[in-house]
Parts: structure tokens; C-alpha cells; sequence
């Protein structure tokens, strides 16, 4: 479903069926982005956990399926003042959609 605004809310399935937490982005990737970075960081991308991450989009029965990864990196010499000088990077690869039977 799209809100106003046009993103759209999507719910990060466990292995059990169950929802945890809900990302919203313009598209599926957006929000797979968002999850991918509440991974556990590795210290480098080539050393990162790939893990699955599950995504229903609400209101329909379609579950979004990527891989995530996140890993530590230092912050760009420009960066803000607010911001750490180790920063969270992620991303994600498209593994394919699911339809669900519930």
C-alpha cells in the first residue's frame, strides 16, 4: 500500500513467520538498505555476515527476498560534526519475490 507521501511500509519476516520490524521506503530495496544497516557490522565488506532478510510489503502477500550485509567504515573527511568518525555502511542483492498462501 502507498501512503501520501509515496513510500511504502514493509514488515522484516523471522524464519518463524513473524514480523519484528517495519521499514518504509519508495522502493523494496530502500527499506532492505534500512534493515541491512541494524546488521551486526563486519570489519570490512569482503569480511561481512551476508545474511537474508525478508520482506513483506504491507497490504499485499508479497515477500521481497535480499541478502544484507553491513560492515564498518571510517566517515569521509568532509562529514558533518554530528557525526561519528566510524559510520555503519550496507548493502543488498535482490534474490527474488514470494508470493505467501496465508
Amino acid at each position: 500500500m502507498v501512503r501520501e507521501d509515496g513510500k511504502r511500509n514493509f514488515a522484516l519476516r523471522e524464519s518463524g513467520g513473524e514480523e519484528t520490524s517495519v521499514f518504509s521506503g519508495n522502493t523494496p530495496r530502500q527499506a532492505a538498505l534500512k534493515a541491512a544497516r541494524r546488521l551486526e557490522p563486519g570489519s570490512s565488506e569482503d569480511e561481512a555476515e551476508r545474511v537474508e532478510l525478508r520482506l513483506r510489503e504491507k497490504g499485499t502477500e508479497k515477500v521481497h527476498i535480499y541478502d544484507g550485509w553491513a560492515w564498518e567504515e571510517t566517515a569521509p573527511d568532509d562529514k558533518p560534526d554530528w557525526m561519528p568518525s566510524e559510520i555503519t555502511e550496507a548493502n543488498v542483492s535482490k534474490k527474488g519475490i514470494e508470493h505467501l498462501d496465508e
